[in-house]
């Protein structure tokens, strides 16, 4: 992998030489535009608006446009001179616990390589302070012209850093989010939770991009001079849902039949109010013994079962005896009957 900037993490007082690599790669299919008539390429050519001429890369300079319209011309010669004290250097500023960086700061992803033999010992004891503290480190660095916020952290064996956006370029998701009160009833949450087990984890690594693939046997069938194959229907959607609670039952159906399961098999539902109980036993269970000898409400309510067993059991016998002694004073009486008679 070809470096595009060198440099040293500041790391204290501690310096290490590093060089920055790309961590990603773009794999999109990249379209021409063309000449619909004749499939001649369309090129842009940059001209100035003032005369007319094409101008080549090197008469191409840098400039800002007031808000009259005005251009301040601006060199890179004037931008060197600025006091930017991470031009080459990745300075840390501080070490944080990972989940206090928030996800849409992240940006683009590199590679930090030691640079040199010297420089492996530094490189080495900062990946093994990062792994054992489980932080990652706040750094500063600039590139392309601007300073940045960047993350480090360990991959594998390899400090890989994290270009992060700004605080304040974030945008607050106001008038995002529905502005009408919904009610969810406990009934769509049970179901909403039986699809996400059923559709349970993935390997990232088999995760791979099928509209790419498409384009690129159309490309190859359009090529061969070969009639691309015809798409089949996906399914229809339209952003309306009629039935929630039809189409989340529908949906765990389909991940089952996906995941190889039986048809007919019916997702595990379990309702919250199952769920609080479940949990509020759990409690007790877990619930220390207190030094007045009182017993966890688990063993209580087992006990109260029994009780209400015996109880049904002991009512059945007495049931039973009256029975037989109804049976037997009526035997009585009949043969005191015949001895009369």
């Amino acid at each position: 992998m070809r470096s595009i900037w060198n440099g040293a993490i500041s790391f204290g007082l501690v310096s290490i030489p590093i060089k920055l690599v790309n961590a990603t790669e773009n794999h999109s299919i990249s379209f021409r535009q063309v000449h619909v008539e004749d499939g001649g390429r369309i090129r842009y050519r940059k001209v100035c608006e003032l005369d007319g001429e094409e101008v080549t890369p090197a008469e191409i300079g840098k400039a800002y446009e007031d808000a009259d319209g005005t251009m301040i011309p601006i060199t890179d010669e004037d931008l060197s001179r600025l006091p930017l004290p991470t031009a080459k250097t990745i300075e840390i500023v501080a070490f944080v616990p990972a989940d206090a960086i928030d996800p849409l700061q992240m940006d683009a992803a590199y590679y930090l390589s030691a640079n040199g033999v010297p420089a492996a010992k530094p490189y080495t004891l900062l990946r093994e302070a990062l792994k054992r503290s489980r932080k990652v480190a706040l750094a500063k660095y600039a590139l392309r012209g601007r300073e940045r916020l960047g993350m480090l952290r360990v991959v594998d064996d390899v400090i890989a850093m994290h270009g992060l956006l700004w605080p304040d370029e974030i945008r607050a998701p106001e008038g995002v989010a529905p502005e009408s009160d919904v009610t969810v009833r406990d009934a769509e949450l049970d179901l909403a939770d039986a699809l996400m087990d059923t559709l349970g984890e993935v390997d990232m690594d088999s995760l791979h991009d099928d509209y790419r693939e498409a384009v690129e046997e159309l490309i190859a069938a359009k090529a061969s001079g070969e009639a691309p194959e015809p798409a089949e229907p996906g399914a229809k959607g339209g952003g309306k849902v009629i039935d929630l609670l039809a189409a989340l039952e529908s949906s765990v159906k389909a991940a089952k039949e996906a995941r190889g399961e039986e048809e007919d098999s019916v997702a595990d539902v379990t309702s919250l109010a199952d769920r609080k109980s479940s949990g509020a036993a759990k409690k007790s269970a877990s619930a220390p013994k207190t030094g007045g000898g009182k017993k966890s409400t688990a063993s209580g309510t087992g006990k109260q079962a029994a009780k209400k067993t015996a109880t049904r059991s002991t009512a059945k016998k007495t049931a039973a005896k009256k029975t037989t002694a109804k049976k037997t004073g009526s035997k009585s009486t009949a043969s005191r009957k015949r001895a009369s008679a």
